[in-house]
């Protein structure tokens, strides 16, 4: 299978300019990009319409599956790793944490906090999901991708959530990397058979 990985908006090293608010922010931007991105591999003959997924880790994750929001019929399967899906509860995680006032800045608030959480829009969502998560995750709580997979089941969506005991943001253990990437190549090749 063909692999291609372009920069998002979230990406660093580009200047104020590329990056706009921020990718939660600005999320429609950089959403866009992930679609277009999608639209220029089939048009370009790089990838086939009826077999293009997308997979990220997560912010990548949370592109991929609010990209299953914006192109329902884009993506034809989404894989996310450590995904934020919510951004409501990004927002309101911690909020006995010093860093509590940082967080809602960064995430602010408005109609982008809703139109911009996956897991608040997944009626939209037509591709099958398959979900990884650290149980330990301190940089995304376990809870955005429970809830996730929460939602999903509520509407009737193929979804699976697959949950790592004892490990972090990272997933920084072999046999769990390992049986990563074999559930992924599984689950796409079966989406793809479709």
């Amino acid at each position: 299978m063909p692999y291609s990985s372009p920069n998002f908006r979230a990406s660093s090293g580009y200047g104020d300019g590329w990056f706009q608010k921020n990718g939660f922010q600005s999320w429609r931007t950089a959403i866009d990009d992930v679609d277009d991105a999608g639209r220029w591999l089939v048009k370009q003959g790089i990838a086939d319409p009826n077999k293009l997924g997308i997979f990220g880790w997560s912010y990548g994750g949370y592109a991929a599956l609010q990209s299953g929001v914006t192109a329902p019929d884009l993506f034809k399967a989404i894989v996310a790793v450590a995904p934020v899906t919510d951004l409501q509860r990004l927002r309101d995680q911690g909020k006995v944490m010093s860093d509590y006032e940082l967080r809602r800045a960064f995430v602010g608030s408005g109609k982008h906090v809703t139109e911009g959480s996956p897991a608040r829009n997944v009626a939209r969502i037509a591709a099958p999901v398959l979900m990884f998560h650290g149980d330990q995750d301190g940089n995304v709580a376990i809870g955005q991708s429970q809830f996730m997979q929460q939602q999903l089941q509520k509407a009737g969506k193929r979804s699976e959530l697959i949950t790592y005991p004892g490990l972090d943001h990272y997933l920084e253990d072999s046999v769990a990397r390992t049986d990563m990437l074999q559930r992924s190549e599984s689950f796409l090749r079966q989406a793809f058979a479709h």
